[in-house]
């Protein structure tokens, strides 16, 4: 079997910065194991298949290269570039997902994806898990949660730099993965992903867990619109909108390798 792959840096504009994402468009869904079996012989954060069910309809699924990934932001901002600026889709795109409805992606005219989320604004915690303090080099000042992660939010943007995580004790939080974050000088907010559990030990940029972050700080900020920093080694900057129900989350996405993979 023969099948396209691309390779996209997401929520970037420069190459090897952002997070990279793969892209596999198909006609019929693979086997599960074989999926799971190309994203880790891929080895990125995600590995995004995307199948056409109408004019700029598609159903996506997101591997990570230990497993199916519920809800995956970068990914999607990828497939979305790819299918606007490679495979000739025009107009506004929905994709249809197994765990967090149908998702809608648009085109801005400077280039940016703009794609809306659910609103997974994080909720207080009775008990903050041991875990998770001893899975911290530094001590976060709250703790929330959502379906996604717990929330650690820190005294500083320099604490979220500084943070080192030990990923065996996190891996402990399953099915929970852990974010950093605080206010920032230059931008809204700071964050950093770490999901031992579910892909690796440190995310580059997590689109999803900004539909957690941006209603947070859009309350502790008194703004609906804020402008985010991923403060990982590659790093990545993310545009937040909140309207009604929805999180609109946007970014640039930069190409990286075309090719075809033979299973």
């Amino acid at each position: 079997m023969e099948l396209e792959i691309y390779v996209v840096d997401a929520f970037t504009k420069q190459q090897f910065k952002g997070n990279s994402a793969a892209v596999i468009p198909i006609s019929q869904w693979l086997d599960d194991e074989l999926m799971q079996r190309i994203a880790a012989e891929n080895n990125l954060s995600e590995t995004a298949f995307i199948k056409r069910l109408a004019t700029n309809h598609y159903e996506i699924r997101w591997f990570s290269p230990l497993t199916e990934i519920d809800f995956c932001g970068h990914a999607t901002l990828a497939a979305s570039s790819v299918l606007f600026n490679h495979l000739d889709c025009d107009g506004e795109l929905s994709f249809s997902t197994n765990k967090v409805g149908c998702l809608t992606v648009k085109q801005l005219a400077d280039k940016r994806i703009q794609m809306s989320f659910p609103n997974q604004a994080p909720q207080p915690i009775n008990k903050v898990p041991e875990a998770l303090l001893a899975g911290l080099s530094i001590t976060p000042q709250t703790v929330l949660k959502n379906d996604q992660a717990y929330f650690a939010v820190m005294a500083s943007a320099d604490e979220v730099v500084a943070v080192e995580a030990q990923s065996a004790i996190l891996k402990s939080l399953a099915p929970h993965d852990v974010v950093v974050t605080a206010n920032d000088d230059k931008f809204d907010f700071v964050s950093r992903y770490f999901w031992p559990a579910n892909g690796g030990d440190e995310d580059p940029v997590t689109g999803s867990i900004h539909a957690g972050l941006a209603p947070y700080w859009a309350g502790e900020l008194a703004k609906n619109e804020l402008v985010a920093r991923q403060a990982s080694s590659r790093g990545g900057i993310l545009y937040c909108q909140l309207e009604d129900d929805r999180v609109l989350v946007s970014g640039y996405g930069v190409l990286y390798l075309f090719g075809k993979i033979y299973v």
